[in-house]
């Protein structure tokens, strides 16, 4: 099983990684303009994110518009958005039981159910890491292909922006801290699963004392019920005299 400092430093990972993922969430820079051609605009810049789309002017003016229509989006969009939700969700719940499952924790039971909560915990911190890492992957896809297609004006072309990048990032921590949580119960356990409580020494002594007092009890018992008729005779038979 694995050390206590091993399970802290996955733990922080996965902390790490569920923040990250929730950044990525909400930033609004999945992709940005790339500065292609000659082409001189009023927009300096301009950003699409999951939940909106922003722009910088050269004016020095920053304005952003919500994306409030859910079925105009492109199919990519919408998995991303639905992916990158469960990814919280997931690596929240993992987080709870991972605070269980720690071996330097006093609550979460025995060793046998903080053993569970440690590999529940992992297989959240996994699915969450999938969950972040496919919308990742697709979007740059997205914008690759779109960034290299010769019919799409210079204007209209984008390039991953930063959020991307953090979302990679934070799949490759949940998948770290999710793994040594899970390696945390592998291999076989030797000796008493769940915690013992032991009685004080005196209360162990008499019940010992008494366990072998009932024992001797029962072995007499058995011997004077093995005895034959015949030896348990005390009286005279007259038979013996005719």
């Amino acid at each position: 099983m694995a050390s206590t400092g091993m399970q802290i430093f996955g733990f922080v990972l996965a902390l790490l990684g569920i923040m990250g993922a929730m950044v990525a969430t909400v930033l609004p820079n999945w992709k940005v303009s790339a500065d292609v051609g000659s082409n001189i605009i009023t927009a300096i810049s301009q950003m699409q994110g999951l939940w909106m789309d922003c722009t910088w002017y050269s004016t020095g003016m920053f304005s952003c518009t919500l994306k409030y229509s859910v079925l105009s989006l492109p199919a990519y969009l919408q998995t991303a958005r639905t992916t990158m939700v469960l990814c919280c969700v997931l690596a929240a719940m993992g987080l709870c039981l991972a605070s269980l499952g720690l071996k330097c924790t006093r609550w979460g039971g025995g060793r046998r159910s903080k053993r569970h909560a440690a590999i529940a915990s992992g297989g959240c911190f996994v699915a969450a890491g999938f969950l972040c890492l496919v919308p990742a992957s697709w979007f740059t896809n997205e914008v690759i292909t779109n960034f290299l297609d010769s019919s799409v004006p210079e204007s209209n072309k984008f390039e991953p922006g930063g959020a991307v990048y953090v979302a990679f990032v934070s799949a490759g921590f949940l998948f770290v801290g999710g793994s040594i949580f899970c390696m945390s119960c592998s291999g076989k356990r030797h000796g008493p699963q769940d915690l013992v409580l032991l009685p004080p020494p005196d209360k162990l002594l008499l019940q010992q004392q008494q366990q072998q007092l009932l024992q001797q009890q029962q072995e007499l018992q058995h011997q004077y019920c093995s005895l034959s008729p015949l030896d348990n005779k005390t009286g005279y038979s007259l038979q013996d005299y005719v």
